[in-house]
């Protein structure tokens, strides 16, 4: 039996490979249960500047294994357990500390939306197809799941996504903001994102991303936690290189 993730490290670029091609990458429990463990020595690697979240073959997932519900969900119980090992799924993405993209050819639909959304960028191929589709399947849709949903598009379009259950083409999705990046190659979209980043300081990249985890918390104002990760900057190698680079008119060498 074959691994459901790969993990493929490319210098500072990490790559979570969704692995069940023949299946459309749909999203079973042993899927989920190993994505926290296979992310936990990445996230302790500061020398990983993006982690890329992406399917294997044509597509990114087609949701979650329906050949499973019997079994996974045939009592409430089964139900709430097994909720609770997606959400550590989710989580593990969410919080990971670098930048994330989720890079997503084919179908993107249900739970791989849903792990989509997760990431901090989604960029998207022509072609490509969207939907949460609990309604289809008279469910309903998690409080963090649907957070992340409002973040992404609006309240009004996440009503309509989520009361329809409809599919969506990828122009769509980036009207409504669902994807942030859109092209015939999302390989080349990914790779322009990550020398971008490498332009960039790796230590302000993850700094931003704990205040933006701090405004999802409810943070409207600066805390002693966000003021700390201010002025520690200024006390930091790359804001010493940003700095002489940009009195030198030069480009800068983070570290």
């Amino acid at each position: 039996m074959t691994d459901p993730i790969r993990l493929v490290r490319e210098g500072a670029v990490a790559r979570l490979v969704l692995d069940r091609p023949d299946k459309r990458n749909a999203l079973d429990l042993a899927m989920w249960r190993a994505i926290p463990p296979a992310l936990a020595p990445l996230a302790a690697d500061a020398s990983v500047r993006l982690l890329v979240i992406e399917g294997a073959g044509a597509h990114f997932a087609a949701g979650a294994d329906i050949a499973e519900f019997e079994a996974a969900y045939g009592t409430r119980e089964d139900a709430l357990a097994n909720h609770r090992m997606m959400m550590a799924a989710m989580t593990a993405i969410e919080a990971f500390p670098a930048p994330t993209v989720a890079a997503i050819r084919g179908a993107c639909v249900g739970g791989g939306m849903g792990l989509a959304l997760c990431a901090d960028l989604r960029f998207a191929e022509h072609g490509a197809r969207f939907g949460i589709t609990p309604a289809k399947l008279g469910l309903s849709y998690g409080l963090a799941d649907t957070r992340r949903l409002v973040a992404a598009v609006g309240v009004s379009a996440a009503k309509d996504i989520l009361f329809t259950g409809r599919l969506m083409g990828a122009d769509e999705a980036l009207a409504l903001r669902l994807i942030d990046r859109l092209g015939p190659d999302v390989g080349a979209l990914v790779a322009a994102f990550a020398d971008e980043l490498q332009a960039a300081s790796a230590a302000s990249a993850r700094a931003i991303k704990q205040v933006f985890r701090m405004l999802r918390d409810g943070a409207v104002d600066d805390t002693e936690a966000s003021r700390a990760l201010f002025a520690n900057a200024f006390a930091g190698p790359d804001f010493r290189e940003g700095m002489t680079a940009f009195l030198e008119k030069r480009s800068p060498k983070f570290s």
